[in-house]
């Protein structure tokens, strides 16, 4: 029997956002999943918070085990399947770790460090091998052992752009000092291989890992060849206005690119597990075509009070709407497995001041509904596409190049790639 094209969202709760697991409130999970099911949908990915489950490397949370085991079943109930994350982990600039897991010689990089409600000036310790491992492994036994063999898990996902959460501070790789290094290619796969098998062992239920477009544009030791050979699937996340890439705001090419891409390096099918945008505000547009690169000069900051013109780049609700079909259509006719929305819903100003939101503004407002509940345009595109009920095509790539070539040649190559793809689904898609 043909598979579906599957639909979905990325989801934190409307009212809770990224307080779901302590401000819990089932009825209002109830209530997002049931309004997810009427648009057509069939899959909600949510994530677990590592530094709220797991207060000690040795104690898991009972209580916070029997929310995970609800959640699944209230998705199981709205005719939903799940796709929980087992660490985040990193989210819209921040990584979310446990007290315990920081290491004092490693001072956090890029991206800031929350325990709790605490920022911490440190990074993680080595995440992929010793006590670390250990306490994961624990970890991915306990979640899995209370899920069990529950008929609404799709699949577990190991970990939301799990790169993020070690990633290599320039003045530290600079200066020689690698313990905030991310570990080599073998030993990321090995992380990846062992919570598979213990997600397996307890679950029966397949696993993929949130791997992003950053994974692709630099090397961060993540090799989808050797990460996903234990997986049942490849994931890949990307959004236009975070990546150099992107021809414009408005490019639908981006995602199926990322998948092309991710489909040749793996050897595996390919779910999209987030793509969409940050929506401007009402009445106001973008003056600005992406954020800035690591690295990167930060552009003129646009005020707050600017009549015209958002802070941060955005799409509007229709222009959101206008992508998300381009992007979906795209997507199906490469084979590619399907694809979740970012984010399900906007988050309202109680929540402006908290992270990750008091420095990310942009990161309430990816919703497929806005934070009174009413849906977005972008509500009726992803309808509209789930009403079809397509089913998956056979994989149509471009050929692939050698991976190990394509990271020695970074970031020519990814450019290059991007212009070959172009030529080659416009030359698919012609008539002949």
């Amino acid at each position: 029997m043909p598979m579906r094209f599957s639909l979905g969202v990325n989801y934190w709760p409307r009212r809770s956002a990224t307080a779901m697991w302590q401000r819990f409130d089932r009825g209002e999970i109830a209530a997002d999943f049931a309004q997810i099911a009427g648009l057509g949908l069939d899959t909600v990915r949510f994530f677990i918070r590592w530094d709220e489950f797991a207060p000690l490397p040795d104690s898991i949370d009972r209580l916070m085990l029997d929310r995970l085991a609800t959640v699944v079943s209230l998705a199981g109930d709205a005719g939903l399947q799940a796709l929980p994350v087992l660490f985040c982990g990193h989210m819209d600039g921040i990584n979310w770790l446990p007290d315990w897991t920081l290491d004092r010689r490693a001072p956090r990089g890029r991206f800031r460090t929350f325990s709790g409600t605490r920022e911490s000036p440190l990074g993680i310790g080595n995440m992929y091998v010793g006590a670390l491992l250990d306490a994961q492994l624990r970890f991915a036994r306990a979640a899995g052992e209370r899920i069990g063999r529950h008929p609404a898990l799709r699949a577990w996902d190991i970990g939301h752009e799990f790169s993020n959460v070690r990633e290599p501070t320039a003045a530290r790789v600079k200066s020689g000092e690698h313990s905030q290094a991310p570990a080599d290619e073998a030993t990321v796969a090995q992380w990846a291989r062992r919570l598979t098998d213990v997600l397996r062992e307890t679950t029966g239920a397949p696993a993929t890992a949130g791997t992003y477009a950053g994974d692709l544009t630099a090397d961060r030791s993540v090799r989808l060849g050797s990460l996903c050979a234990p997986f049942a699937f490849a994931s890949i996340q990307a959004d236009s206005v975070s990546t150099a890439v992107a021809r414009s705001r408005l490019d639908p090419e981006l995602a199926p690119f990322f998948a092309m891409l991710t489909a040749g390096f793996s050897l595996q099918p390919v779910f999209v597990t987030g793509f969409g945008n940050p929506t401007c505000p009402p009445g106001k547009f973008s003056a600005l075509e992406r954020f800035p690169a690591a690295g990167e000069s930060t552009p003129e900051p646009i005020p707050s009070d600017d009549p015209v013109f958002a802070t941060y780049p955005c799409l509007t609700e229709d222009e959101n709407a206008f992508v998300c079909t381009g992007t979906l259509d795209r997507l199906h006719a490469d084979g590619r497995l399907g694809a979740l929305w970012w984010c399900w819903a906007d988050y309202s100003d109680e929540f402006a001041a908290q992270p990750p939101f008091d420095a990310a503004p942009h990161a309430r407002t990816f919703g497929v509904v806005r934070a009174d509940g009413n849906e977005k345009p972008v509500a009726a595109a992803l309808a509209a596409f789930a009403r079809q009920a397509r089913t998956v095509l056979p994989a149509r790539d471009m050929p692939a190049i050698a991976s190990a070539y394509y990271y020695r040649t970074l970031p020519t190559s990814t450019r290059t790639l991007y212009d070959a793809f172009l030529r080659f689904v416009a030359e698919r898609r012609t008539p002949r």
